[in-house]
């Protein structure tokens, strides 16, 4: 995966020059550099760089004169780039391993296909889940579509219900008339937990931050069902614990865990909960996997600088961006599927 690099002045002005004369912003005779300066806010030196930039990409022309610039009909008559919208269950700063990948690569996938691309301000998180503070957050943005990473059933409702595209990826989109993507981690994480059943473990705790209400996923469901087939303890209160999400949330949730009948393997969601599971035994000085067992359900770099490595669930980010980019144009969705992805379309 490439870095992100920081965009000089000049190239911030000539995105906005491109972006505008896309959008039809200008047309004709383009105004002068002083007037085009202030308008975009810059010094009259970093619009002349940009200005150069964009005519060697040829959106202006130069008069015959030498001096004024216009916008070639070719350009004037383009339909600016659709804008999609990315909206997180949490910030892209709190994202690490696999899903850092697939938004970053998402991102940067949709916009070499021609669209523009942007993340919401504000998570699903730091909205609180609210439907009403998503929705007022959402219509803010003004985005021809968008994509929603994880969001619960009645987020997901509300975005079939708009009369723009979505396409939700992850989420309890099932029986929904809306677009999705997102691996099957079902089968993974019930092959994991047979897995320490066979070795011994019979108090096994799975531990994320993902809201369940109304009740749980369908993904956690087959874990709870799963125990109960193998005669484990199938308590959801102990084998799928609430938790206040915080750190110090998380931290008082192990603390409870082990205080009297203590879990002896956790499959543990994201990084950052497998990172304090770790630091947490280890200030008990329980070793892992001797004393606790612990699984990961994502994989990540880091994983591997642990010794023994964190056991893990993989999956590959390609094939869901490949499903995304190259299926937005609508003639590859079901009729059935009612999933208006028209504007995903270049």
């Amino acid at each position: 995966m490439s870095l992100l690099r920081r965009l000089s002045v000049v190239e911030q002005s000539a995105a906005l020059l491109r972006e505008g004369l896309r959008a039809g912003r200008w047309k004709g005779q383009l105004p002068g550099v002083v007037l085009l300066a202030q308008e975009l806010g810059v010094a009259t030196k970093t619009l002349r760089a940009a200005l150069l930039t964009v005519e060697a990409e040829g959106l202006v022309k130069m008069g015959a004169n030498g001096r004024s610039r216009h916008v070639p009909a070719r350009v004037a008559r383009r339909k600016r780039p659709l804008r999609i919208g990315i909206l997180l269950f949490d910030s892209l700063a709190n994202e690490s391993g696999v899903s850092m990948e697939l938004f970053l690569g998402l991102h940067h996938a949709l916009e070499a296909a021609g669209f523009t691309v942007f993340f919401a301000e504000k998570s699903q998180f730091e909205l609180r889940h609210e439907v009403r503070r998503i929705a007022s957050h959402v219509r803010k943005a003004r985005a021809d579509a968008w994509v929603v990473s994880a969001a619960l059933r009645d987020l997901l409702e509300w975005f079939a219900a708009q009369p723009f595209p979505t396409l939700a990826l992850f989420g309890r989109r099932a029986g929904l008339p809306i677009a999705g993507v997102g691996p099957n981690k079902t089968p993974a994480l019930l092959a994991a937990t047979r897995q320490l059943i066979a070795l011994g473990h019979r108090r096994i705790v799975l531990v994320c931050r993902r809201p369940r209400q109304p009740g749980p996923a369908p993904i956690l469901s087959a874990f709870l069902t799963e125990l109960a087939a193998h005669g484990c303890r199938g308590n959801g209160d102990f084998n799928l614990p609430e938790w206040e999400e915080t750190p110090e949330g998380l931290r008082a949730l192990f603390t409870s865990l082990f205080q009297t009948t203590p879990p002896t393997a956790l499959i543990l969601d994201e990084t950052p909960i497998v990172l304090a599971g770790q630091q947490f035994l280890a200030d008990r000085r329980l070793r892992v996997p001797e004393q606790v067992s612990i699984i990961a359900t994502d994989r990540d770099p880091c994983f591997q600088w642990s010794q023994p490595p964190v056991a893990h669930i993989t999956w590959r980010v390609e094939p869901l961006i490949r499903r995304i980019v190259p299926a937005a144009p609508s003639d590859r969705c079901g009729k059935g599927e009612r999933v208006r992805l028209q504007a995903f379309a270049r």
